[in-house]
């Protein structure tokens, strides 16, 4: 057995936690740069806001409905997903930490410490609540995938009081929702898949449940096959307590104004390429080349428009700040153009692999520095805040950082924005 526990409304969510006044008000979360909507109230969604619906275009909706736009908070949302993954580890060994605010959790040999599922789903629901202020709902079932699907009704349908048990359906009730809702709210069945199946006479979630594993096996591969076995109750997934190594790190973002010059976008490669850095070290990994990218904005029709990109192989794999910096800026060297203003610029790291196991340097030793400085270098951005400590490539003043004019405290990260009580 298998539960999803997952917050809703992440976003908007914390950021009513400490504002409860934002309780019943249409909240909308606005991606870098105050730009689009990446995450919506249940009143904002009523009201027909879209994902990633761009916030200029709302002005004139949010005016007339009172839609308050929060920037995003991701020190806070972070800190809060944190504690909420605790608080779940607390009553199953076994936990999948599988998105910031969704987890899977193993229940097997748990049965007999609660009189049913569906009172411990509640049992985790109310301590979430009452320790971090955060709603979730959660799905019981004997996969991963139907956990998904029950979490899905317990969301949807208010009967279920925010816990689905899977196993307490009728064949009856499983019929009667799964019927109502489109097999592209499946677990893996993207909108190309989506499109295929239906092509297939294949519409509904119990369509998907009724089909034969081993037809959909010829057509589409084993994958298919998989999820249609893990939606007729064949466990096929296990949880993944150890998540798997990332094929790739990106970091980018839109900037807050035009960067015209090349000094503007050194900086900012080099501190997407630190922050990239310091994610490669935080999971044991080293990588094997650099990919740099800029581009202008395609929506000012009247500017003139370019963009590129250059991939650097390394002769060493490494996760050493300054040398992944200095591949960095060496390909944007190669790509940077003079007479275009630059909307945005970004890292990929490529080929990584673990650390532990990377190959040894054939004509020279590892320089025995590189590690302690860049353990150095973490331990002081880790006490003091990020960038306390960083390369003078990547500048101080900054002015092309991402604009987050709303943004809200860090109220749980920060001694100096700690909430403050009046009595």
């Amino acid at each position: 057995m298998f539960a999803l526990v997952d917050v809703n409304n992440f976003y908007c969510s914390c950021e009513r936690v400490f504002n409860p006044k934002l309780g019943k008000v249409p909240l909308v979360v606005l991606s870098n740069n105050d730009g689009c909507a990446v995450a919506r109230s249940n009143e904002a969604k009523a009201l027909g806001i879209k994902m990633g619906a761009p916030w200029f275009q709302m002005r004139d909706l949010a005016k007339k409905h009172g839609i308050i736009a929060l920037s995003s908070n991701y020190t806070l949302y972070g800190d809060m997903s944190d504690r909420v993954m605790q608080i779940l580890r607390g009553y199953a060994p076994q936990v999948e930490v599988y998105s910031i605010d969704e987890s899977f959790l193993q229940l097997e040999g748990l049965e007999g410490l609660w009189p049913s599922y569906t009172e411990l789903g509640q049992h985790m629901r109310q301590r979430i609540r009452m320790w971090t202020g955060l709603p979730v709902c959660a799905g019981i079932a004997p996969s991963k995938t139907l956990a998904k699907l029950s979490n899905h009704l317990a969301k949807k349908n208010e009967e279920f009081n925010g816990v689905c048990d899977f196993n307490a359906l009728s064949d009856a009730d499983i019929q009667r929702y799964f019927s109502k809702l489109d097999v592209g709210e499946v677990w893996g069945i993207g909108r190309r898949l989506q499109v295929q199946l239906i092509g297939l006479g294949i519409e509904t979630v119990q369509d998907l449940r009724s089909a034969s594993p081993k037809r959909l096996r010829d057509r589409f591969g084993v994958v298919m096959e998989r999820t249609v076995n893990e939606l007729q109750g064949m466990s096929c997934l296990a949880i993944e307590e150890v998540a798997p190594l990332r094929k790739q790190i990106i970091s980018s973002r839109s900037f807050g104004e035009m960067v015209t010059t090349y000094r503007g976008l050194r900086e900012a490669v080099s501190t997407y390429a630190t922050t990239a850095a310091e994610g490669l070290r935080n999971e044991a990994s080293v990588c094997n080349m650099v990919n740099v990218f800029v581009e202008t904005n395609r929506f000012r029709e009247q500017d003139k428009q370019y963009s590129n990109s250059i991939t650097i192989p390394l002769t060493e794999a490494t996760n050493d700040t300054r040398r992944l910096v200095a591949a960095a800026l060496f390909g944007l060297r190669r790509i940077y153009q003079r007479g275009y203003s630059y909307k945005k610029a970004g890292i990929v790291l490529m080929e990584l692999s673990s650390a532990a196991v990377r190959q040894q340097l054939l004509f020279r030793d590892e320089d025995p520095r590189s590690a302690k400085l860049m353990l150095a270098m973490d331990a002081l951005n880790s006490c003091y805040g990020r960038n306390t400590v960083s390369l003078a490539s990547s500048g101080i003043d900054k002015q092309w950082s991402a604009r987050f004019e709303h943004c809200t405290p860090h109220y749980t990260t920060d001694w100096n924005q700690i909430p403050t009580a009046m009595a």
